[in-house]
């Protein structure tokens, strides 16, 4: 149920950072839960592998490198998801993974964890 949960935060937030930004387009909800699951794919599967190759850099950076990699992984998610969720360049892909990780902890905080912990 969990995960599930973590799909539909992600979608809400990606459509949120998608009106925020002109050059962040998105075709809809169902576009959003898919780039959303795409995300958590990749997640799961790259994001770990990028940590351990860049660990010197991350450390080094105290930790900012991090932003660069989930923008990576945000650009991972446009490739496979084609025309529905697009983003104009590595740069807003910065910020959008910056903003993405401010929304996504203020949603768990404020409306998930006090609903899931009753």
């Amino acid at each position: 149920m969990g995960w599930l949960i973590q799909i539909v935060v992600n979608a809400v937030v990606l459509m949120i950072i998608a009106r925020l930004f002109s050059g962040i387009e998105i075709d809809g909800v169902m576009a959003a839960l898919l780039a959303s699951f795409i995300l958590a794919i990749v997640n799961l599967i790259v994001k770990p592998i990028l940590i351990v190759l860049t660990l010197p850099v991350t450390i080094l950076t105290l930790g900012l490198f991090l932003f660069v990699i989930n923008a990576i992984a945000l650009m991972i998610t446009q490739f496979f998801m084609g025309g529905a969720f697009t983003i104009d360049g590595f740069g807003l892909a910065i910020i959008a993974a910056i903003i993405f990780a401010i929304l996504s902890a203020l949603i768990h905080t404020f409306i998930v964890d006090p609903i899931t912990k009753r």
